[in-house]
């Protein structure tokens, strides 16, 4: 049987009630104690929605100048070529790689 008991948020630092229903439902899905009030788990969850997760909040991208190996047009690379490879302009690239598919 559980009864209701007082935890300390480590988040904001205010107590709040652990009521004896929310410490069943807990029991029975294997969670822990929460360790944080239900607006610091809500301000928490909200935040790490606005992430921008896998990487797409980086601003722009930089591009290099660079010149195509096969037509020789100027064309910009997100990368910095290094002069042992060829680079190639988005039309020959696509075209070098349709000819190995």
């Amino acid at each position: 049987m559980f009864t209701e008991k007082q935890i300390n948020c480590v988040s904001c630092g205010n107590d709040f009630a652990f009521t004896a229903e929310e410490q069943e439902f807990f029991h029975s899905k294997g969670f822990q104690d929460p360790r944080k009030c239900k607006p610091c788990r809500q301000a928490a969850k909200q935040a790490r929605r606005g992430g921008g997760g896998g990487g797409y909040d980086r601003g722009p991208r930089q591009l290099f100048d660079a010149v195509c190996a096969s037509c020789g047009v100027d064309t910009q690379v997100p990368f910095q070529p290094s002069g042992a490879k060829p680079v190639y302009c988005r039309e020959c690239f696509q075209n070098q790689q349709s000819s190995y598919y």
